[in-house]
């Protein structure tokens, strides 16, 4: 972020006295960083993003299981223990990184 800030050098007041009038600040450009922290005043934003993730996390491992499923029992009843091998399901990790990035 970007801020201009008015300030009196000390050459500005000797300028104004000598010249007797009144001194005029010079206009001084700032650069700030603007940080966010949620936690600080109770914002909402990291419980909303967790539920989000904790979502999406459920409708990944849900997908992953059906696919699983359709491998070992496909459309003709036989059951396909060796192509359950060959999958692999990742275990579900809920609300980890939103809770670490707060």
């Amino acid at each position: 972020m970007i801020l201009y800030d008015l300030r009196y050098s000390a050459r500005t007041f000797t300028d104004a006295a000598r010249q007797s009038r009144r001194p005029q600040p010079r206009k001084v450009r700032r650069t700030v960083a603007v940080y966010s922290f949620a936690r600080h005043q109770r914002d909402r934003s990291v419980a909303e993003w967790s539920a989000t993730e904790e979502r999406r996390a459920r409708q990944r491992l849900r997908a992953q299981v059906g696919a699983l499923l359709r491998l070992v029992y496909p459309a003709d009843d036989e059951l396909a223990l060796d192509a359950a091998d060959t999958t692999d399901i990742v275990p579900a990790r809920h609300r980890r990184s939103s809770l670490w990035l707060a």
